[in-house]
Formats: structure tokens, C-alpha cells, sequence
């Protein structure tokens, strides 16, 4: 939980008050939870990840979890609806990760953040008591955008776990392999390969863009901080040229302000 504020993106803004805060945190530390699992824990990872599914039954069933950041997640799935599916989605996401190291298609790619990243969006919905069917696409693709933006942070992270999260379509379509990626500085193939993906990451936020206008007040302040976050950060990336570094080259006091107006007024 202590990493909260340390996030690329917009977790849980103090202007949210208290109550919506908390949750959003909740939600936070499950999900942080669950990858630790799957990315960072030593032993049996799969047992592990059994285990967090096991323990996501017990909160269904009324049952109190042993960890506290599933007691805290069991209290407001309770409280708002959050359905069981979207918890357990995280970790089949982690799953995934034990045994696929790479994408063939965007598709394919889309197909995974529909488990590691659209579920929790559907949860925040929840919290914000804002989860009805016509919202449910747009909010998965700001998650997609969200995930896909992150991957293209964490490229060289990801190249450390053995994982490579641009689609191998791509790689081949721009004349990249693995050791381009971790070269330095960046081929300029590899640059323009990432200033493709750029590209798709912003359209997955404009598809997005409706479900702001659905909302009003704190929950609308926090899906545009979200959004915005994330356009935020592929402004980052474009400033630095595109290019692969080992930190995610944070974006600049003009680029955060161009997509928080850009995102609170979305077309």
C-alpha cells in the first residue's frame, strides 16, 4: 500500500474524501497483491496464486480472509457489488504470466488486459455506483490504454522477467527483435516501433473518452486524473524521442496540464 503514491498513474486522489479513497486503496493493494504473487514472490507461484482464488471464495461466502489487504478488499466488494469474477480475473492474469512470455497480435495483447487490467476498472465502477452496461466498454479501453502505456514504460523490466509485451506482429512488421529492445541507446526501428504502439495506446483512451461524459462529481474528478495520467506518460515517452530507457521518462509540468485540459473536456 505504501507504493500508492509512488504509482505512474493517479491511484486514489485525496479530493476523492474519504470513503471513495479508502476503497479505491483497497482495490489498489489487491491488485498489488496478486502481481506480487505472480512477478515477485519465490516457491510456488501457481500454488500461491490457487491459494489467492481460494481466498477470493471465502470472501463470497461470507468468510473472513487471512491477508489484510483481502480483508480490506472483502469489505468493499460487499459494500458496492463487486462481482467475484472481477477478482479472480487478476489472478488468472497472473496465471498467465507463469507460462506466456510473449504476444503474436494487439489482439492477442487485448486479450490479456481484459484480465490484468479491464476487471479493475469494472471495480472502480462499482465503487463509484456507476457500473451499467453502456459504461462498461469504454471503461475497459481507458484500462487497456492504461496497460498497454505501462508495458511500453516497462520494457526493459519486462525484458528482465523474460517477457516481451509488444506484439510479436509488430517486432517483425518494424524489423525488431528482443536485442533491440534491450540495446542502448534505442535503433531508430525501435523508436519508430514505440511511437506506433504510442499511437495505440491513444486511441484506446479516446475510445474511452465517452465515459467521462456519463459521470459527474468525485468520480468524474478521478477517471479524468486516470486519463489523464496516462496520456501524461505517452507525452513522456514522445519526449524522449521514443526511445527504451530503464526508467519511465516521466513527463513534463506542460505535457501533465495539455492531458488533464485534454481529458476533463474530452471530444
Amino acid at each position: 500500500m505504501a507504493r500508492a503514491g509512488g504509482e505512474n498513474f493517479p491511484v486514489a486522489t485525496r479530493l476523492l474524501g474519504t470513503r471513495l479513497r479508502e476503497s479505491l486503496l483497497a482495490i489498489y493493494g489487491f491488485a498489488r497483491l496478486v502481481d506480487q504473487v505472480g512477478d515477485e514472490v519465490e516457491g510456488d507461484r501457481l500454488a500461491l496464486l490457487a491459494w489467492l482464488d481460494s481466498e477470493i471464495d471465502r470472501i463470497y461466502a461470507g468468510e473472513t480472509p487471512a491477508h489484510p489487504a483481502l480483508r480490506r478488499m472483502a469489505v468493499v466488494a460487499r459494500e458496492t457489488g463487486i462481482p467475484a469474477e472481477a477478482l479472480h480475473r487478476l489472478v488468472e492474469a497472473n496465471r498467465v504470466d507463469q507460462t506466456v512470455s510473449s504476444y503474436a497480435t494487439f489482439d492477442d495483447l487485448l486479450a490479456y488486459c481484459a484480465l490484468s487490467a479491464d476487471p479493475v476498472g469494472r471495480m472502480v465502477l462499482h465503487v463509484f455506483d456507476a457500473a451499467t452496461s453502456d459504461r462498461i466498454e469504454p471503461s475497459d479501453a481507458i484500462c487497456s490504454g492504461l496497460q498497454v502505456t505501462e508495458h511500453l514504460q516497462d520494457v526493459r523490466e519486462d525484458l528482465a522477467r523474460g517477457r516481451v509485451y509488444l506484439p510479436q506482429e509488430d517486432l517483425a512488421r518494424f524489423g525488431c527483435d528482443a536485442d533491440d529492445l534491450a540495446a542502448s541507446p534505442s535503433p531508430e526501428r525501435v523508436r519508430t516501433l514505440i511511437a506506433f504502439e504510442v499511437e495505440r495506446a491513444r486511441r484506446l483512451f479516446n475510445r474511452g473518452d465517452p465515459l467521462i461524459k456519463t459521470l459527474r462529481g468525485r468520480p468524474r474528478l478521478a477517471v479524468t486524473a486516470f486519463v489523464a495520467g496516462g496520456r501524461a506518460a505517452l507525452a513522456g515517452i514522445e519526449r524522449a524521442g521514443f526511445a527504451i530507457e530503464e526508467r519511465p521518462p516521466p513527463p513534463s509540468w506542460p505535457d501533465r496540464l495539455a492531458a488533464l485540459l485534454r481529458s476533463a473536456r474530452p471530444h
